[in-house]
C-alpha cells in the first residue's frame, strides 16, 4: 500500500505543476509559481532556479525561501560568481537528477558570515532540458536534509523535465510574437508611407499652389504656414516610419545610425572597435537605442553633431552615444528623467545602462549587453 500510496502522490504532484506550466504565457512568473508548488507539493523548503548559457555564465530566475546566508544584498552571492554545479553541468557533468553533497555558495557565506544558512547545508541538483535542448538548472533542498532518495531523484526529475518542455514552449511563442510584431511594424510602416505619408505630400503640394496663386499677402502668409506645417509633419511622419521599419538595417546597424542621423539633421561621427557582427536580438536592442537618443539629442541637444562609438568584445557589446550640447541636471542613482531615456534602460534588460549629463558639458549614453 506504501507502494501504491507513494506513486499516486507523486502523479498528483505531476498533473498539478504539468497544469500549472501549459497555463502560464510569462516564462519568469510561470517558473516563480512552478518551484513553489513543487516545495509544498513535496515538503521541501528552499528552491532556486538558474538558466545557463552555452558559455557557462548562469542567471538566477527564480528562487524560493532562501536562507539570509544566501538571499543578502539582493541574491548577490546567488547571482554572482560559480559553484560546482553550474561548473559542472557546463561541462555535461550533470545529465541527471544529483545530490549534492555540499554546496559551495553556503559554504562561502558560512565563513564569511553572511547571515544565517538556516540548515541548508546540501540541495539536489537537476538539470532543465528539453530532448537534446538545455537550460540550466532546477536545485532544492530543506534545513538539515543531507540526502536525498532516488525515488526523490526520479520525481525531481520528471518535473525538470516537464519544466524544460515549458521552457521550450514558452521560448517558441516568444519567439512567434517577436515575429509577428515585427511584421506588424512593417505593415504599419507601409500603411503610414502609403496613406498619410502621401495625404501630407499632398496637403504640402497644395499649400505650395496657394502661395503661388494668391495675391493678398495675409491669404499667401496662411498658405506659407500650411505649407511649413505639412513639410514638419512629413519629416516627423519619415522619422516614424523609419523608427517602425529602418529601411538602412539590411545595410548594418553603423549604416542606419547615420542615415537616421541624417533624417533628424545630425551628423554622427562613428568609431568601431571589433567585428560589427551581432544576434538579431542585440541588433534590435542597439539599434532602438541609438534612435532614441538620436532623437533626443535632435530635440534636447542643442548640438547637431552627435559620436557614436560601439565596441564588440568576446563577452559584451558596449555602445556609447555622447554629445556636446546643453546637458541637463542629472545625479546618479535617481530614476532617469524622461520616458526616452527610461525606454533605453529597460532596452538594456540584461545589460548595464550608465548616464552622465551636466549643465553646459553635454551627455554621454553608455549601453553594455552580454553577447
Amino acid at each position: 500500500m506504501m507502494g501504491e500510496s507513494s506513486r499516486f502522490r507523486e502523479m498528483k504532484i505531476l498533473k498539478e505543476i504539468a497544469e500549472m506550466l501549459n497555463e502560464g504565457t510569462e516564462l519568469n512568473h510561470v517558473l516563480s509559481q512552478v518551484l513553489k508548488k513543487l516545495l509544498d507539493l513535496t515538503g521541501l523548503q528552499t528552491g532556486w532556479i538558474f538558466f545557463i548559457d552555452e558559455k557557462g555564465s548562469h542567471q538566477l530566475v527564480a528562487h524560493e525561501a532562501l536562507p539570509p546566508a544566501l538571499s543578502y544584498e539582493q541574491n548577490i552571492r546567488m547571482c554572482k560568481g560559480s559553484c560546482w554545479c553550474v561548473n559542472r553541468y557546463h561541462h555535461q557533468k550533470i545529465t541527471k537528477a544529483t545530490n549534492i553533497i555540499e554546496c559551495q555558495r553556503i559554504e562561502e557565506a558560512i565563513e564569511t558570515q553572511n547571515g544565517d544558512h538556516n540548515g541548508l547545508t546540501h540541495h539536489a541538483t537537476v538539470p532543465l532540458r528539453a530532448g537534446e535542448e538545455r537550460f540550466g538548472l532546477l536545485n532544492v533542498g530543506a534545513p538539515f536534509k543531507t540526502f536525498f532518495k532516488d525515488d526523490e531523484l526520479a520525481l525531481l526529475e520528471a518535473v525538470a523535465f516537464q519544466i524544460g518542455t515549458a521552457i521550450k514552449r514558452l521560448k517558441l511563442v516568444e519567439h512567434e510574437q517577436k515575429t509577428a510584431l515585427k511584421d506588424e511594424r512593417n505593415r504599419l510602416a507601409r500603411d503610414l508611407h502609403d496613406s498619410v505619408n502621401q495625404l501630407l505630400f499632398s496637403l504640402s503640394l497644395t499649400a505650395r499652389a496657394g502661395v503661388e496663386m494668391t495675391k493678398p499677402e495675409e491669404m499667401k502668409s496662411t498658405f506659407t504656414y500650411i505649407q511649413e506645417l505639412a513639410q514638419d509633419a512629413l519629416g516627423e511622419m519619415r522619422s516614424l516610419i523609419w523608427q517602425l521599419r529602418p529601411q538602412g538595417l539590411e545595410d548594418g546597424l553603423l549604416s542606419a545610425f547615420q542615415k537616421y542621423g541624417q533624417l533628424l539633421g545630425l551628423t554622427v561621427h562613428i568609431n568601431l572597435k571589433g567585428v560589427p557582427h551581432f544576434s538579431s536580438q542585440v541588433e534590435e536592442a542597439l539599434w532602438r537605442i541609438g534612435q532614441e537618443a538620436l532623437a533626443n539629442c535632435k530635440k534636447h541637444a542643442g548640438t547637431t553633431v552627435v559620436y557614436i562609438d560601439l565596441e564588440k568584445t568576446k563577452e559584451k557589446t558596449i555602445l556609447t552615444i555622447k554629445d556636446l550640447g546643453i546637458g541637463f541636471q542629472y545625479q546618479k542613482g535617481v530614476q532617469t528623467p524622461s520616458l526616452g531615456l527610461q525606454s533605453m534602460r529597460l532596452r538594456t534588460e540584461a545589460g548595464e545602462f550608465s548616464l552622465e549629463s551636466s549643465p553646459d558639458n553635454g551627455t554621454l549614453i553608455q549601453i553594455k549587453i552580454p553577447n
